[in-house]
């Protein structure tokens, strides 16, 4: 299970750096009471300061063992979380699958159709399912970039009545312009959506309440970027080339 996010889109990217400097800004010498008096620092207190300061990497150290203990909890979390939701993540009739229906292995992604991570990994996708005939692939919903993914989103969920998801899924993601309402639309043309249909179908409210139901469960798993993968109880969090896909269904205990 990798709780990396070097390589998916997320709405927030987080720093040590901020934490460094308000360690280090906190080890002022003297403080300002409410009477405008001065407090002084204790003589521990000081010889703790000049040693972080002669000694920075002791700082960056501790964050690094904290970082690698918050994610060994995230794992743990996740497989507690993962063994409890398979028949959400497998099953929900609201996820949209391609691939093998009745395949054995089934690999639940969960993406942004603005994510940049996803649209490289999506040719790894489509590659691994003419490439393994047991795969399924459950399609996850989960924008995280703003309305216009969420537009996206909304249609594609919505061309499932039509037939077409997989090749709008795999036309949205391969798009490189804005995801405008007009643009969405003239790419479900492209690939034989009556686009007029779509633009009336999007509008139900149903598909806002699978998205977050999406989001829910990505949250449950710790999931805050985009891609993520699960196959069985393994979670890859970020993208993912056809090498990469195939180990993890591999470590799953799917290997040919």
């Amino acid at each position: 299970m990798n709780g990396s996010y070097s390589k998916s889109c997320s709405p927030f990217s987080w720093s040590v750096l901020g934490t460094l400097i308000l360690l280090a800004t906190g080890c002022g010498t003297t403080h300002e009471t409410k009477t405008g008096s001065t407090v002084s620092q204790s003589p521990t207190d000081a010889v703790i300061e000049r040693y972080l300061r002669d000694h920075p990497e002791v700082i960056e150290q501790s964050l690094q063992a904290l970082e690698v203990k918050r994610e060994a909890e995230l794992r743990e979390r996740q497989k507690a979380v993962l063994a409890t939701k398979q028949e959400e993540l497998l099953h929900d009739p609201a996820s949209p699958i391609s691939g093998n229906p009745k395949g054995e292995i089934s690999v639940v992604e969960f993406y942004d159709y603005r994510c940049g991570f996803c649209k490289k990994a999506a040719s790894s996708v489509t590659e691994l399912q003419k490439e393994d005939r047991r795969v399924r692939v459950v399609y996850k919903d989960f924008p995280i970039l703003g309305e216009p993914s969420v537009l996206a989103a909304k249609a594609a969920l919505a061309s499932h009545a039509q037939g077409k998801h997989q090749a709008f899924h795999e036309a949205l993601l391969a798009s490189h312009g804005e995801l405008t309402k007009s643009e969405i639309l003239k790419i479900a043309g492209s690939v034989g959506l009556d686009a007029k249909r779509l633009e009336a179908d999007l509008t139900n409210p149903k598909w806002q309440a699978v998205i977050d139901k999406n989001r829910a469960l990505a949250r449950e798993l710790g999931l805050s970027g985009t891609p993520g993968f699960i196959v069985g109880n393994e979670l890859a969090a970020g993208w993912l080339d056809l090498k990469g896909l195939k180990e993890l269904i591999a470590r799953a205990g799917h290997g040919k």
